[in-house]
């Protein structure tokens, strides 16, 4: 071999050991964070969780004042019992009226039978017109304490329904109350790690506003990037191998999202040898995948 020729062959060669093995597919972990605002305004009396710490569904993350909605309950019972108490008032109201026309009724029917008798014996001339006068009037007075005990129960009637009416606005009140005063104790409705707390105790902290963010361990995922000549080899529920400097040897995860539009690659991973590929964006999620958010990984296609 001439020494031109050895010389071609060695460069070749050389340029064949500085081209990098293709390893994987940069990534980094990404954390989809659950941030808590409490559904009322208020005055925040106690956090009850710190930086840090693990909490569990149902836990008491943080309270509001509540001397307003303490006091708002107290009004809606106190309406609650004078209603109930109205009620029962015009229940024995309606009792008193219907025991009164019955005796009314059996007077009504004597007071009838005396004056039909006493017509009968005025028109034969056996009686004074007096007696079938009083007789009457007897008859007439009767009758109407009968109209007057029918009106008292008709009354005593719409008293109940208005004190029923006023039991069912006061319960509604009552169970709005109750909600409101619960809301002020704001607790967990998702378990995971405490991520950040941005109010603390003696800030006012305003509907809708985060005071607390927390990171379930299912919204952990890892988001990479694969080249578009790669793109035919990776479908969705395709299982990959994640590697990173302290990781497990046998951290794997399902493809759950491959983005439709190729990018250039991020600035975030950016390499000698990929800053000028066409990527597309993809995420794979695996139960209890325990790797810190923004920890950059490196993804691997598993056989």
């Amino acid at each position: 071999m001439r020494r031109s020729e050895f010389f071609l062959v060695l460069c070749v060669a050389l340029a064949g050991c500085s081209q990098p093995q293709d390893e994987g597919w940069l990534g980094y972990v990404e954390a989809e964070t659950a941030y808590i605002a409490p559904p009322q305004g208020g005055w925040i009396t106690a956090i009850n969780v710190t930086r840090g710490s693990a909490v569990k569904l149902g836990d008491s993350l943080f309270t509001l004042d509540s001397e307003r909605a303490t006091a708002t309950q107290a009004g809606a019972t106190a309406q609650i019992e004078g209603a109930r108490a109205a009620e029962e008032q015009a229940t024995a109201t309606i009792a008193q009226a219907t025991a009164r026309r019955a005796e009314i009724d059996a007077t009504i029917v004597r007071t009838r039978a005396e004056l039909e008798r006493q017509r009968e014996l005025v028109r034969i001339g056996a009686s004074p017109r007096r007696d079938l006068e009083a007789a009457q009037a007897a008859y007439d007075g009767a009758a109407a304490a009968r109209n007057q005990a029918t009106a008292q129960s008709s009354q005593a009637q719409a008293q109940v329904a208005q004190a029923r009416a006023q039991q069912r606005q006061a319960t509604a009140g009552l169970s709005t109350a109750e909600t409101n005063l619960n809301e002020r104790d704001v607790r967990a409705r998702v378990a995971g790690r405490v991520e950040n707390i941005f109010f603390r105790q003696g800030e006012y902290a305003t509907p809708g506003t985060p005071v607390i963010a927390i990171l379930p361990a299912e919204n952990l995922f890892v988001r990479f990037f694969i080249p578009e000549e790669a793109l035919s080899s990776v479908q969705l529920g395709s299982r990959v191998r994640i590697a990173c400097d302290g990781c497990a040897d046998n951290v794997t995860a399902c493809v759950s999202f491959i983005a439709t539009e190729a990018e250039f690659t991020p600035p975030i991973i950016y390499s000698v040898n990929n800053r000028r590929k066409l990527v597309f964006k993809a995420e794979a999620r695996a139960p209890g995948l325990n790797l810190r958010p923004g920890l950059p990984v490196n993804v691997t296609l598993q056989p």
